[in-house]
């Protein structure tokens, strides 16, 4: 929020509390000596109670941030099939799952290395999630190797090599140059050559930029960040707020 819009709030606010009189006139029609004796009038009060303009400011976050959601719940309503069931992004957890993770990841993100055990703890502690990973390559050359690297490997190998290769590259802390990913690969008994020569594969171009275009349309310009059933969480959020989270969209349903 910037510096006009906080002003306008605490005044606006200010302007409810000031006399009923004062509040009555027509601001439209005022001459120059009564909007000033408005002027002062609010600033007077501004001045005697300071308060009200980060009671003003807290009421217009609110309200800003309702209006957020329901952009974000519209948003998330309108794509929902492209989010949870797209044809090409990798399904884990249980894929029978009543609800739906969504999860949007850069292999470079270190947010996204840090939730990796709380989504480990999540799928462990609720039996009953289908996660799907969205590549989402945003940090440079190296992320979209990397995101490369791990479709050409589902696209070859299938979903377990995915998931091998994916929890391999959230680890890694080098550079993904060819001859280290043939190295990874390798680690993991799979045909190094053959998934590098497959990362520029038009199925592997199509599904980063969908999923790019995908972003665009939630806004989402951030990693992670996550779609929990029909709700968009724009970031990090540990295993048991998420488990909270889960179990209130569960309840909701009735």
């Amino acid at each position: 929020m910037n510096a006009r819009t906080r002003l306008a709030a605490s005044a606006a606010f200010g302007l409810s509390l000031l006399s009923s009189p004062l509040a009555a006139l027509d601001l439209d029609n005022m001459n120059s000596k009564d909007r000033d004796a408005f002027g002062q009038a609010v600033r007077a009060y501004l001045l005697e109670n300071p308060e009200v303009i980060m009671e003003a400011v807290a009421v217009l976050e609110q309200r800003q941030a309702a209006a957020d959601a329901a952009r974000d719940d519209a948003l998330v309503e309108t794509y929902i099939a492209e989010l949870q069931n797209d044809g090409y992004s990798w399904v884990g957890g249980n894929p029978d799952g009543d609800i739906t993770v969504v999860e949007f990841m850069d292999y470079r993100c270190g947010y996204c290395r840090r939730a990796v055990p709380e989504i480990a703890k999540l799928l462990e502690k609720d039996g009953n999630i289908r996660l799907v990973v969205k590549e989402f390559p945003i940090l440079g050359e190296a992320s979209m190797v990397a995101a490369r690297f791990a479709i050409a490997t589902k696209n070859l190998a299938g979903d377990d090599a995915y998931k091998a290769v994916h929890d391999a590259l959230l680890s890694f802390s080098g550079e993904p140059t060819d001859v280290a990913l043939r190295r990874l690969a390798e680690g993991l008994e799979l045909d190094g050559d053959a998934i590098l020569a497959a990362m520029n594969a038009p199925e592997v171009t199509e599904a980063i930029t969908r999923t790019r275009a995908l972003a665009q349309q939630l806004s989402i310009s951030g990693t992670p960040s996550f779609v929990v059933d029909t709700e968009l969480l724009r970031g990090y959020l540990p295993a048991d707020a998420m488990l909270d989270m889960v179990a209130e969209i569960r309840a909701a349903r009735g």
